[in-house]
């Protein structure tokens, strides 16, 4: 019986020692759940641009969906990437460069993609990309899609092509260059979260 009283006080201390450990551990600490990171973040919602221009044509502008952002991309073969530049930022409303005519694009914010590159040939002034201003993006379907919501073209006046991108609220937003294409991701949320 000696052995066995023994065992129950060495039991009990050992409980109330774990229990005094527990209950010195702040309330918070036990009830915070840490999500971790899935997507990329670091991006932000201010202007981006890189001062370039080509006479290149855009052929052809096309979207994506990604886990963690949708995808504008604007073809102009034969830019390569020195030569391309662009200044995409968020407006409150987009108006068509020569006329000032204000082009309307759905979405709880609307971010305006200037490619320095026009959307016709140079030399002769014929369109090289299929798109009329006010319209939506030709072959641009965005059913489905996270974050866009209308794709419009603009023009393409002096040079410069003009687009539209309704997007679900002014989300974070990266833009960069690959070899004779802009491309521009807009993030599903603030937080990366999946």
């Amino acid at each position: 019986m000696g052995r066995t009283r023994m065992a129950v006080a060495a039991t009990a201390a050992a409980l109330v020692a774990a229990t005094s450990v527990v209950a010195a551990v702040p309330a918070t600490a036990a009830t915070t759940t840490t999500k971790a990171t899935a997507c990329p973040t670091g991006w932000g919602s201010q202007a981006e641009t890189r001062s370039a221009a080509t006479m290149k044509s855009v052929t052809n502008v096309r979207t994506g969906r990604h886990a963690c952002f949708d995808r504008m991309v604007v073809d102009v073969p034969g830019a390569g990437t020195g030569r391309l530049g662009y200044t995409v930022q968020y407006v409150g409303r987009v108006y068509q460069d020569g006329s000032g005519r204000p082009v309307t694009v759905g979405g709880g914010a609307v971010l305006e993609v200037r490619v320095g590159a026009p959307a016709y040939d140079a030399d002769s002034g014929r369109p090289t990309y299929p798109a009329r201003a006010g319209q939506q993006l030709p072959g641009v379907n965005l059913t489905g899609y996270r974050t866009f919501r209308d794709a419009r073209f603009v023009g393409s006046f002096e040079g410069d092509t003009q687009i539209g991108l309704g997007v679900r609220a002014r989300l974070p937003f990266r833009v960069w260059v690959a070899d004779g294409r802009i491309v521009v991701d807009v993030a599903h949320n603030w937080t990366g979260a999946r």
